[in-house]
């Protein structure tokens, strides 16, 4: 029997099997409306056909789990149609499409460390650290006496990702990313 997993224990990465086909989720909230029962709205991705739909499901709701290995490797480079990783046990070199891996990649340092997710021996995505440290590379300037809270302005970091900072931030700071909800939590 499959493991079964019920729509409370959801998580961003984690792999279900819906209508017989194995599916990644990509985000999930749950809704509580005042008036009906709770439900879960999620982001699914088919990984034979690479489809994203939006389902939405009862809460408590139970359905298979996929299980998914995880393997640490080394994001060595994009070359435009793939992104090859390097496996930092038997070296091997392994690639994914380039269109999979679209919001991580603003957030990869080439020779960073991520785990590659595997379903049934083959690669499906990646899980990146909960929070990664970049340099800013451009920003407007800061000006002294910027210290109203809550204020912020957008900054290009080393990767091409461009985040809310606060007005302090600067060029060549180091500032630290949460990577799941794609912004600033501090300096470095």
């Amino acid at each position: 029997m499959a493991e079964t997993v019920s729509t409370n224990q959801f998580r961003n990465g984690m792999h279900v099997e819906l209508d017989g086909q194995v599916w990644r989720i990509v985000e999930f909230q749950h809704v509580k409306p005042g008036k009906g029962g709770a439900f879960v709205r999620t982001k699914l991705k088919n990984l034979d056909s690479g489809a994203v739909v939006e389902r939405t499901f009862r809460a408590g709701e139970k359905m298979p789990r996929v299980h998914t290995e995880t393997k640490s490797v080394q994001y060595l480079y994009d070359a435009g149609d793939e992104v090859v990783f390097m496996d930092t046990d038997n070296y091997e070199q392994i690639s994914l499409p380039h269109g999979e891996l679209e919001a991580e990649l603003p957030f990869m340092q080439p020779s960073s460390s991520v785990m590659l997710l595997m379903v049934d021996g083959r690669p499906s995505g990646v899980d990146l650290p909960a929070a990664v440290e970049l340099s800013v590379v451009e920003t407007e300037p800061g000006v002294k006496g910027d210290t109203v809270s809550n204020v912020t302005k957008p900054a290009t970091l080393e990767t091409g990702a461009v985040v809310q900072v606060p007005l302090f931030v600067n060029v060549g700071d180091r500032v630290k990313v949460d990577t799941r909800e794609r912004r600033y939590i501090s300096r470095a």
